[in-house]
C-alpha cells in the first residue's frame, strides 16, 4: 500500500458526502432504527451541512488515499468546532472511517500516526474523541493505541439517545 492523506476542499465536496454516507451506513446501518438512521444520514451527511464544516477554519476533512483511491476519510476539530471540550490544547477526531474492503489492514493505525503528527505540529496537548459505547472493537483499538476513557457524552441518532465513550490521547 502506498497511503497518503489530503486535506479536503469545496470542490470535493459531492466526495465527501458520498463517502461519508458509505462508511457511516456500513458501520452502523444495522444496529439503528431505519427511520431514525435515514433522518440522521440526510441531516449529518447532507451536502449543505458538510460544505458548512468544511468552510470552518477550526474544521478539516482529509481524504486517505491508497495510490489515486480514496479509501476513508478523517474529520478533525479544534477550538470552537469541537462538540464537547472546546480546549484551545486539544484537537477532537470526530470521525475516523475506511470503507470495509480496506479496514483489518493497519489503516486505522497509520491514520492515528498521521493524526497525532498533525496534532504535534499544532502544538496540542492531546487527542480527543467519542466513540459509541456498543462499538467494542473500535473501543479495544484505541485503548491499544493508549488513549483512556475520561467521560461519556450523549450522541443522537434521530430520537435515539445513544451514548460516546469520550477518550483521549495525552501527547
Amino acid at each position: 500500500m502506498s497511503l497518503y492523506i489530503k486535506c479536503c476542499t469545496e470542490r470535493d465536496l459531492d466526495v465527501l458526502v458520498q463517502i461519508s454516507k458509505e462508511t457511516f451506513i456500513a458501520a452502523f446501518e444495522d444496529q439503528n432504527d431505519p427511520e431514525d438512521f435515514k433522518k440522521y444520514i440526510d441531516f449529518a451527511f447532507s451536502k449543505e451541512k458538510l460544505k458548512s464544516e468544511i468552510e470552518n477554519k477550526d474544521t478539516q476533512f482529509y481524504f486517505v488515499f491508497d495510490q489515486e483511491e480514496i479509501i476513508g476519510y478523517i474529520k478533525l476539530n479544534k477550538e470552537r468546532a469541537q462538540t464537547d471540550i472546546n480546549d484551545k490544547e486539544s484537537m477532537e477526531l470526530e470521525r475516523i472511517y475506511v470503507i470495509s474492503e480496506y479496514q483489518g489492514r493497519g489503516i486505522g493505525k497509520w491514520l492515528l500516526q498521521q493524526i497525532e503528527q498533525l496534532a504535534r505540529k499544532d502544538g496540542l496537548n492531546y487527542v480527543w474523541l467519542g466513540v459509541w459505547e456498543k462499538n467494542r472493537a473500535a473501543i479495544k483499538f484505541y485503548l491499544e493505541h493508549g488513549f483512556t476513557k475520561f467521560g461519556s457524552h450523549p450522541y443522537y441518532i434521530g430520537k435515539d439517545k445513544q451514548t460516546d465513550w469520550l477518550m483521549r490521547l495525552d501527547l
